[in-house]
């Protein structure tokens, strides 16, 4: 805003008045400016269709459901065209207690996006004193990835991946729910996993190989390294395990018990057998029949 204070110090006029429940309505009413489709303007071209400046772009996100939660990874790697822009960016985030969001696509835009839905998703528990339900938080994400559309045209697409843990679900075992977009909004409720990025058509195909309807947390875990690793190996967008600089793939699940990050050492031990293990297959573990 303009001024975060008038001239006593009180704040302006529009913070004392009955507040929305949306925290991205509050911006668009009286900050327009603030939301990340308005401070993206400037990278577009002035005339429409015109192209936009090269700009970081975040690559492949998966997710993979198991019985008691869900698990998102990302690769690290940031492409600025045919420039790899940053080799440890990370694109999992934890949206709330129970949830976690990946970004794909343009990484300024996007990063602001998740921070403006994080602030969503605490303005609306403090103001109605309870959570959103999962399906609940995915339409909020939804409408704000619509209002990027105008960016979108211009080639400044973002496509988020939201998973979650369900409390309203009986069924611990189904509690895990991962939800798609599509750049303008669209939300779409995926089943035992999906991939999102340059390289998810080589993740999906790997997830396919490997999922089971049995998994365990270490195994939703162990899938989707294996799978970054073959989206790595045929996307060039997609970045692959650096053990020299000791980067690894961002893991994080969602149980009942809320959200947790892998640790780095425990991602270090998993990478480095994988790795190992694809020295002697190539192509990576055989599904079992």
């Amino acid at each position: 805003m303009t001024s975060a204070t008038d001239g006593f110090g009180r704040l302006p006029e529009a913070f004392h008045q009955p507040g929305v429940h949306s925290f991205t309505d509050f911006l668009s009413m009286h900050a327009p400016d603030l939301l990340p489709g308005r401070r993206a303007a400037a990278l577009a071209g002035p005339f429409p269709g015109q192209s936009p400046l090269d700009v970081p772009h975040g690559t492949t996100i998966v997710a993979v459901t198991f019985n008691g939660g869900v698990v998102m990874a990302g690769d690290r790697r940031a492409t600025m065209g045919n420039i790899i822009a940053q080799r440890d960016i990370e694109k999992v985030f934890q949206a709330d207690e129970h949830s976690c969001v990946g970004i794909a696509g343009t990484a300024g835009i996007a990063i602001e996006l998740v921070r403006l839905f994080q602030v969503e998703l605490e303005h609306y528990e403090k103001l109605q004193g309870a959570t959103l339900s999962l399906e609940g938080k995915a339409n909020r994400l939804s409408m704000m990835i619509r209002s990027n559309l105008p960016m979108a045209m211009q080639g400044l697409a973002v496509v988020p991946l939201y998973a979650g843990y369900d409390l309203l679900v009986a069924d611990p075992s189904k509690a895990g729910r991962i939800f798609s977009f599509d750049v303008t909004g669209g939300r779409y409720e995926e089943h035992s996993f999906h991939a999102v990025g340059s390289g998810s058509m080589f993740a999906r195909g790997a997830l396919k190989k490997f999922f089971r309807e049995d998994f365990t947390r270490d195994d939703a875990v162990r899938a989707c390294v294996e799978a970054l690793y073959d989206a790595a190996d045929d996307d060039s967008a997609t970045g692959g395990p650096d053990l020299t600089r000791r980067i690894f793939p961002v893991v994080v699940s969602c149980t009942v018990d809320g959200f947790s990050r892998e640790p780095e050492d425990v991602m270090g031990e998993l990478v480095g057998r994988v790795v190992a293990e694809r020295m002697n297959r190539p192509g990576g573990p055989a599904a079992r029949l």
